[in-house]
């Protein structure tokens, strides 16, 4: 018994003008296909809808934990890089609006935390 393990990333399925389908493999030796609109000699471009996903978790991420510190810095870093997610079209745009909400809702704190305590850190103490 033989296993034949396939990649399909590799694969390349072709429908022909008679309806058949012609199975091969793409060359692993082939260079990247350009893009017709490329300028010669220019390198491939790269994939920003990753940037894009990359993106709209680290603002989530910098919001979530920029409620609880460092509200001045991380709560404008989350907004920046959620309007940044949300411009590159990401494909995670309900993470980039999270990132983009838990940075205004840092700046809220912070602002609250001015106001109640006269001071921008926390006071358990009371």
């Amino acid at each position: 018994m033989t296993l034949t393990l396939i990649d399909r990333a590799r694969r390349t399925d072709h429908v022909t003008d008679r309806g058949l389908i012609d199975k091969g493999t793409a060359d692993a030796g082939a260079a990247p296909e350009k893009t017709p609109d490329a300028a010669p000699g220019s390198a491939p471009r790269r994939a920003t809808g990753r940037e894009a996903d990359g993106l709209a978790v680290a603002s989530f991420v910098l919001g979530l934990i920029g409620l609880l510190v460092f509200n001045l810095l991380l709560g404008p870093t989350a907004i920046v890089m959620a309007l940044l997610a949300l411009a590159r079209r990401t494909r995670r745009p309900g993470r980039a609006y999270l990132g983009l909400a838990l940075g205004v809702a840092d700046l809220v704190v912070l602002a609250v935390l001015v106001t109640v305590n006269g001071t921008v850190a926390w006071d358990l103490a009371g």
